[in-house]
C-alpha cells in the first residue's frame, strides 16, 4: 500500500483551497511544512489546525505539505482528512462545529424556482454562493467531479454543509447515479443535508434502495431529507410515474436533457422540439403524484434573452422551477417563474371567494358562476404565496 497520497487544487486560478501531501514515515515525529503567501497571518492557526487533525487520527510520524491558496477551516480540515484515510483505514470522523444557521430543515412546498448547481471539489464557488439568493445550493458529487477527486470531494461537501453559510438556500447534495451513490449517503445524510438529487433514475426500486441506506444511518437530528429524482434517459421517462410516487420523501422531480438527448440520439436545440414529450410527461407524472415538476438546465450562461424565452416556455409546460449553472441566471429564472398581473388578479379573486364562503359556512366555492375546486383553490394560494400577499 502506497504511504503517500495528494489531494486538494493547485494552480495559478485556483483560490480558496490547497494542496496536501500526506506521507506516513517510520520515525521522526510530525512534520507539518506549511507553505502560504497567507503564512505570518494565519500560519499558526493552521498548523495547529493540522497538528490537531493528526492528533485526533492518531498519527505519530508523517510529513504533512500544505500549500494553501487561501483556505478555510473547513477546507484544510476536509483535505487533511481525506489525505489521511487514503492511507489509513479509520471510521473517525473530523468535524468541525455545525453553524447554527445550517441546523434548519425545510418544507414539501418550498419554492424550489432555482438551483445552482457547484462542483463538489472546487470551494472558492461555495464560500459565497448563498449571497445570490438562489432557493437551493447543489452541492454536486456526480458529473461536475473527476473520478479520481470523489473520494476527496465527498470530504469537502460534508464540510461545507456544516460550515458554509448558505444564507437561506435549501442545501442540496446531488450523489452519484445509484448504486454508487449509496456510498455518498454517509457523507451528507448525517450533517444536514435538505435534499437529495438523485441523477439517472429509472426505476422505483432505485429510490427505495435510498430509502433502506438513509434509515440505516445514524443520524443526530430528524429533519426530513428530501428528495429530487432526476430523469434523464428513455426508460426514466417511461417510468416517471412510478418513480414520483415511489417514496414519500419525494417533494420534486426534475428531468435532464443533456442525457436525455444523447440518450434519443437526437441534438438538444433551443427550440427544445425533441425533448418536448419528454418534458410534458415528466410534467404529468409530476402533477398526478403531487409534487414539483422541476426543468433541466439552460447552458448557454451569456444568452440572458434565450434563458428568459427558454423558462417562459418551461412555465407554459407546467414546470415550477429550474436549474442554473451560473449566478447570473437566477434573477431571470425568478422573474419570468413569478406569477403575471393577470395571475395574480385570478388568484386574490379565488382565495377571496374562497374566504368569503368559509365564513359564510359553505362547503361550496363558487366565483360568478363557476364553482372552484380545492386544487384551483391551492394553486390560488400558492401563486400568492410567491409574491409574499399569504
Amino acid at each position: 500500500m502506497s504511504k503517500i497520497s495528494t489531494v486538494g487544487n493547485l494552480g495559478d486560478d485556483v483560490r480558496s483551497d490547497c494542496q496536501v501531501t500526506f506521507e506516513l514515515t517510520e520515525s521522526g515525529g510530525q512534520i507539518i511544512d506549511l507553505q502560504s503567501k497567507l503564512k505570518i497571518m494565519y500560519g499558526k492557526s493552521i498548523t495547529n489546525l493540522a497538528s490537531d487533525l493528526l492528533k485526533f487520527f492518531g498519527i505519530e510520524n508523517c510529513k504533512l505539505t500544505i500549500i494553501d491558496k487561501g483556505s478555510l477551516d473547513f477546507i484544510i480540515a476536509a483535505r487533511i482528512e481525506a489525505a489521511i484515510k487514503m492511507i489509513v483505514d479509520t471510521n473517525k470522523e473530523y468535524l468541525l462545529p455545525v453553524l447554527k444557521e445550517n441546523l434548519n430543515a425545510t418544507k414539501r412546498d418550498d419554492f424550489r424556482l432555482s438551483r445552482l448547481y457547484l462542483p463538489g471539489n472546487t470551494p472558492k464557488l461555495m464560500i459565497n454562493a448563498g449571497v445570490h439568493k438562489p432557493n437551493g445550493i447543489i452541492l454536486d458529487l456526480e458529473d461536475s467531479v473527476a473520478p479520481d477527486k470523489k473520494f476527496e470531494a465527498s470530504f469537502l461537501v460534508r464540510n461545507a454543509l456544516r460550515n458554509v453559510n448558505f444564507y437561506g438556500a435549501e442545501r442540496m447534495v446531488r450523489i452519484n447515479q445509484i448504486p454508487k451513490g449509496l456510498d455518498d449517503l454517509k457523507y451528507v445524510v448525517p450533517h444536514y443535508v435538505n435534499l437529495l438529487l438523485i441523477p439517472k433514475t429509472e426505476s422505483a426500486e432505485q429510490i427505495k434502495q435510498v430509502d433502506e441506506a438513509i434509515s440505516k444511518i445514524k443520524r443526530d437530528n430528524d429533519n426530513p431529507i428530501w428528495y429530487m429524482p432526476i430523469i434523464e434517459s428513455a426508460l426514466g421517462v417511461e417510468k416517471a410515474y412510478e418513480i414520483a410516487t415511489a417514496s414519500p420523501n419525494i417533494v420534486a422531480m426534475a428531468i435532464g436533457l443533456e442525457d436525455l438527448t444523447a440518450d434519443l440520439g437526437v441534438k438538444r436545440t433551443a427550440e427544445a422540439t425533441e425533448s418536448f414529450f419528454a418534458r410534458t410527461r415528466v410534467v404529468n407524472a409530476c402533477k398526478a403524484a403531487g409534487i414539483q415538476p422541476i426543468d433541466s438546465v439552460f447552458s448557454d450562461v451569456s444568452d440572458m434573452e434565450g434563458l428568459r424565452k427558454n423558462v417562459e416556455i418551461s412555465k407554459s409546460l407546467g414546470f415550477e422551477g429550474m436549474g442554473c449553472i451560473h449566478p447570473r441566471q437566477i434573477q431571470v429564472i425568478h422573474e419570468a417563474f413569478m406569477p403575471s398581473a393577470e395571475e395574480i388578479e385570478k388568484a386574490q379573486r379565488i382565495v377571496d371567494a374562497f374566504k368569503e364562503a368559509e365564513a359564510k359556512g359553505l362547503g361550496v366555492v363558487s366565483l360568478g358562476s363557476k364553482m372552484i375546486d380545492p386544487p384551483v383553490v391551492k394553486r390560488a394560494l400558492q401563486t400568492l404565496k410567491k409574491i409574499g400577499n399569504l
